[in-house]
């Protein structure tokens, strides 16, 4: 599931293959942007802003690319399967030994780049912003401590508050933490709960197989996110997946009856 580390991972893939070099191919497959033709363009960076990614080109203009739950970014070698299909392809920039492809992406779009704050102006601090520190620390635990009574589970998905957390962090901060998703803000420290989601998902920016458990056996590498036939990694107790959000925003959260104090709805 993409979150704050995938796309951490997708937008260093893209550096290494696009970087300082000319494409020799650029299509964008969407309605609004279809007519846009990249060819000999210059990538001359890329990053990530939570679970936005921006591709820079020469000349001042930037891709921006929201993965969603099914995007991604793959890249290959000119001769190499593209591992999915065709139809689902929304960006295809090549040059002259690598393409880098766009499956599923979403909210594309196509702006100076010294304009894209314009685009990702409303998130929170990002947590795996290379300038992490002190400052964008205090101000992620502010916004998350604003609002004491709201759902934690809420808060901590919410990208206004500080960027990259999805509900796989979601479930494991809460687990470690020892509340329910539906415990309020106020029920944990609000410092600890950002330094927690920030350590895991620096941990685990560049790695494929997410762990946030530290043990690298098979099999335990998550506390309790999807767990509901294997049982909580720490007590062994069933794990409950109940529902939390609406609407679009609706979402699966596990949680540990046993381990995890607090309110709790059932699905």
């Amino acid at each position: 599931m993409p979150e704050g580390d995938t796309v951490y991972r997708a937008a260093a893939r893209l550096r290494t293959a696009l970087v300082d070099h000319p494409l020799t191919r650029g299509e964008l497959r969407h309605p609004r942007l279809s007519t846009v033709d990249l060819k000999g363009r210059v990538v001359v960076g890329v990053r990530s802003a939570g679970k936005h990614l921006f591709i820079r080109f020469d000349r001042n203009l930037s891709l921006r690319s929201h993965l969603m739950m099914d995007g991604a970014w793959d890249v290959y070698t000119p001769r190499m399967r593209w591992r999915r299909p065709a139809h689902q392809v929304r960006a295809l920039l090549v040059n002259a030994e690598r393409q880098a492809v766009g499956f599923n992406l979403h909210e594309m779009a196509l702006v100076p780049t010294d304009e894209e704050s314009r685009l990702v102006g409303h998130l929170g601090p990002d947590l795996l912003d290379p300038g992490w520190g002190p400052e964008l620390e205090a101000e992620a635990v502010r916004r998350l401590a604003a609002e004491p009574d709201r759902a934690l589970g809420l808060a901590l998905l919410d990208q206004r508050v500080m960027a990259g957390v999805g509900n796989v962090y979601k479930a494991e901060v809460c687990h470690i933490l020892g509340v329910t998703p539906w415990s309020p803000v106020s029920a944990v420290d609000a410092g600890e709960a950002v330094r927690l989601s920030r350590e895991l998902l620096d941990k685990n920016k560049l790695v494929v197989d997410r762990n946030t458990t530290g043990d690298l056996r098979r099999g335990r590498d998550l506390w309790v996110y999807g767990r509901r036939r294997s049982g909580c990694l720490r007590c062994g107790g069933p794990v409950v997946a109940g529902v939390q959000g609406a609407d679009v925003r609706e979402r699966v959260a596990y949680f540990c009856p046993v381990c995890q104090a607090g309110p709790r709805s059932s699905g």
